[in-house]
């Protein structure tokens, strides 16, 4: 059930920033709530930032407030996590997803394969 890609995942040092890219070629993502969710080892996934599907709304994970900015550019059939001041706690398998907005995983049909994360000295 593979339809959103991820892309722009690294290795990077704390305090640094990245942008992840969720892209689809099957589906037209401004119908779509979008949310960015996350899973380290051991953890159970979840919520960090979602996006309604105008992009009126947004809501983000407390930890990750004032940090993170998620953003959309229909036109482009993009949407993107913009991360700053980045720390070890970040790292993760970041997905995207398409459904109904909201934080929880619940209500998004459609999944990425994930983009890793990493963020250490």
């Amino acid at each position: 059930q593979l339809q959103l890609v991820e892309f722009g995942g690294g290795l990077v040092q704390p305090g640094g920033s990245l942008r992840l890219s969720c892209l689809s070629s099957r589906f037209f993502l401004g119908r779509f709530a979008i949310g960015w969710f996350r899973q380290a080892p051991g953890k159970e996934r979840e919520g960090v930032s979602c996006i309604s599907s105008s992009g009126a709304d947004t809501d983000y994970a407390d930890s990750v407030k004032g940090r993170f900015t998620i953003s959309r550019d229909n036109a482009k059939n993009t949407v993107y996590l913009q991360m700053n001041s980045l720390e070890p706690e970040d790292t993760a398998v970041y997905y995207c997803a398409a459904g109904n907005y909201g934080l929880g995983p619940n209500e998004y049909d459609y999944w990425g394969q994930g983009t890793q994360v990493t963020v250490s000295s």
